[in-house]
């Protein structure tokens, strides 16, 4: 049940939503995680750690990214029904739309350069 409720909580948090939404479409870093999300970087990384721990998302080192992808959900079958189920719920928000819109003009080229 700990690895349940682990899951849930993680995904308790809208920021928390949106991050796993916008991984169904793209790696990130956590630049480009905080460029479309608009909050500092330390909460970004805070909810990174959060969904890591819950086996919803893994993260790979390649030079000076770190890139984050969502898990397979081979850890935990919680994860990956609840991964499974992510990719048709919430389609139509408003606030997933306009994320996924961004998506393509949010690049860690432009946006780490500054």
């Amino acid at each position: 049940m700990k690895d349940f409720i682990k899951v849930m909580k993680a995904l308790s948090d809208p920021n928390r939503v949106k991050i796993i939404k916008m991984l169904q479409h793209k790696t990130m870093c956590v630049c480009e995680l905080q460029s479309a999300l608009q909050v500092a970087q330390p909460t970004v990384s805070k909810h990174l750690k959060i969904l890591e721990d819950a086996g919803l998302l893994r993260f790979n080192k390649d030079g000076q990214w770190v890139n984050y992808y969502l898990s397979d959900g081979r850890n935990s079958p919680y994860a990956a029904s609840l991964l499974g189920n992510l990719r048709h719920w919430l389609e139509n928000e408003a606030e997933i739309s306009d994320l996924k819109d961004r998506l393509p003009m949010i690049r860690r080229e432009e946006i780490c350069k500054a």
